[in-house]
């Protein structure tokens, strides 16, 4: 027995040392520019810029509180913090295999009857009852750190599961306010074609007028009939695209749609198109690689496959594996009557019995099957490695894109206002001249139909500036560090899967907020 416990100790603390086959992951490398294509724009700063929460750079109440509502209501972040718990429990089970993992209570009684000419029952009872309890169990040592590679792996993927809730955070914030700011877009767009439509129509009556004076042909009043019917079939357009982002609100809200004007109305709304601001902090493109969610999480997945490798390696080698049971077991003799034993003896100290010892299985007939299992883990890898540098390039794109498309369209929307302030000039002018008889028609409707395409044209290109600036913060990874303290799964939802299944402490236990997987140094406890 005193052997046995001497082996039990030294093959955990022996297994619990530092064997652990397989690579261990170290962060690929992926091509990073030194700085951005506009480096010289005084529009940007290289500053490392604060964007945990870019949307109040647009100083509108209305536009923070639909973010904070989708944060709280979203269906898709809702999701995205359940995966957390999946991962979690996912973790839990890889943390059990550390301990003994086949583990059974046993108990039971059965009728004997042996035969007389068995070896070892001359003289014998060969009829009796037995009735035993006890436990078995097995170990597999982790020698070769299978299972605390295991546990590498499931750690990558919970964190993994936190990286995605805090991509899904990016995304959402950015679509809210692109939703929002499309609304505003369509707003301005409304109005500015109502009021085209108000010059129009004095106009139509001014020519209406001289025509019914004899001054100028019926030609003149069809013209501006004409015109104006176009830019009244402007407005529904428009307004389809209105309700169509405010239905896209109410669900990124986790709503029904539903007419939100009260909600878009509060008071100290931002009238028309929010502007931006004059500078933007976008620091250098290697911040890519600590802010973007979506980079770290395809790090963290390859850093989980790493793992794999060793899980199936390990399986190369020998497998050692402690085994035993303890247990209590008594006879009821059907001679009672001579001295045989009783089932009220079960529960003495002469009915323990118990068996331990090691045990060793190599899988050496194994036919090349290990071996490729190791190979496909390995390509697997290859593909994350590759996987996250593209993402990584990926990131950079997208905010490259931001960038020029924010900077562009602002010199357009510059030179927008100039058309528009020329467009207003020309309009006076040509309507004060018809009305004096010193120009023709044509003369009012190429002014007007000019400044409705520049008033038009000058609003949508303002909206696509703050679109761009939303993409840009979107792709310098912005939104998610807002999440920091607060719970993945709000408590509604945690009371109704409490009531549902016994989560232990995994629905109340603190929040992981490392972006790395831990380094094990020593046992984890998991949850029984």
């Amino acid at each position: 027995m005193r052997f046995v416990l001497i082996l039990v100790l030294g093959m955990t603390l022996l297994t619990s040392g530092c064997i652990k086959v397989g690579p261990d992951f170290t962060t690929p490398p992926a091509p990073v520019a030194d700085s951005w294509l506009e480096p010289d724009n005084k529009q940007l700063t290289a500053t490392p810029g604060q964007h945990e929460e870019w949307w109040t750079v647009f100083n509108d109440p209305v536009l923070n509180k639909l973010v904070e509502e989708a944060y709280q209501q979203n269906l898709n972040l809702q999701i995205a913090g359940l995966r957390i718990l999946e991962s979690r429990a996912q973790l839990g089970i890889a943390t059990g295999n550390l301990y003994p993992q086949q583990q059974q209570a046993t108990a039971g009684t059965a009728a004997v009857g042996a035969s007389r000419h068995a070896a070892n029952t001359a003289g014998g009872d060969l009829h009796f009852k037995d009735l035993s309890v006890g436990m078995e169990a097995a170990w597999e040592l982790d020698f070769w750190g299978k299972f605390r590679r295991g546990v590498e792996s499931a750690d990558a993927q919970f964190l993994a599961a936190i990286a995605d809730y805090d991509d899904v955070m990016v995304l959402l914030t950015a679509d809210v306010a692109r939703a929002y700011f499309l609304i505003r877009t369509n707003e301005e767009r409304i109005v500015l074609a109502e009021e085209s439509v108000a010059i129009q129509k004095r106009s139509l009556e001014i020519a209406e007028n001289r025509f019914d004076g004899g001054l100028v042909t019926e030609l003149d009043v069809q013209q501006a009939r004409s015109l104006l019917a176009n830019t009244l079939a402007t407005i529904p357009r428009l307004q389809l695209g209105y309700h169509q982002a405010m239905n896209a609100l109410s669900v990124l809200l986790g709503q029904p749609p539903r007419d939100m004007t009260a909600t878009l109305n509060a008071p100290g709304h931002v009238a028309g198109i929010p502007k931006a601001p004059a500078t933007v902090a976008v620091g250098v493109p290697a911040d890519l690689l600590r802010r973007r969610p979506d980079v770290r999480r395809a790090e963290l997945q390859a850093a989980a496959q790493s793992s794999l490798i060793g899980v199936a390696r390990a399986d190369l080698y020998p497998h050692f594996t402690l085994i035993g049971s303890v247990g209590l077991q008594a006879s009821e003799s059907s001679f009672t009557n001579k001295g045989g034993s009783n089932f009220s003896d079960l529960f003495s100290g002469d009915s323990l019995t118990y068996f331990t010892g090691p045990s060793l299985t190599w899988d050496l007939l194994n036919y090349g099957r290990i071996k490729n299992q190791v190979r496909v883990q390995d390509a697997r890898l290859q593909q994350l490695i590759v996987n996250y540098q593209n993402t990584v390039l990926r990131a950079a794109q997208e905010t490259e894109d931001a960038i020029i498309g924010f900077l562009k369209k602002q010199q357009e929307a510059f030179h927008l206002e100039d058309a528009v302030a020329a467009s207003q000039r020309s309009v006076d002018i040509s309507l004060l001249q018809y009305g004096e008889g010193l120009t023709d028609y044509q003369r009012v409707l190429d002014a007007q139909r000019g400044l409705s395409i520049d008033q038009d044209a000058l609003a949508s290109t303002q909206g696509v500036v703050v679109l761009n600036l939303v993409s840009m913060y979107k792709a310098l990874g912005g939104g998610w560090q807002t999440r920091s303290g607060q719970d993945f799964v709000n408590p509604e939802t945690q009371q109704q899967m409490a009531e549902r299944t016994d989560w232990g402490e995994l629905l109340e236990e603190p929040r992981k907020e490392q972006n790395e997987p831990s380094e094990e140094s020593e046992w984890l406890w998991p949850d029984w």
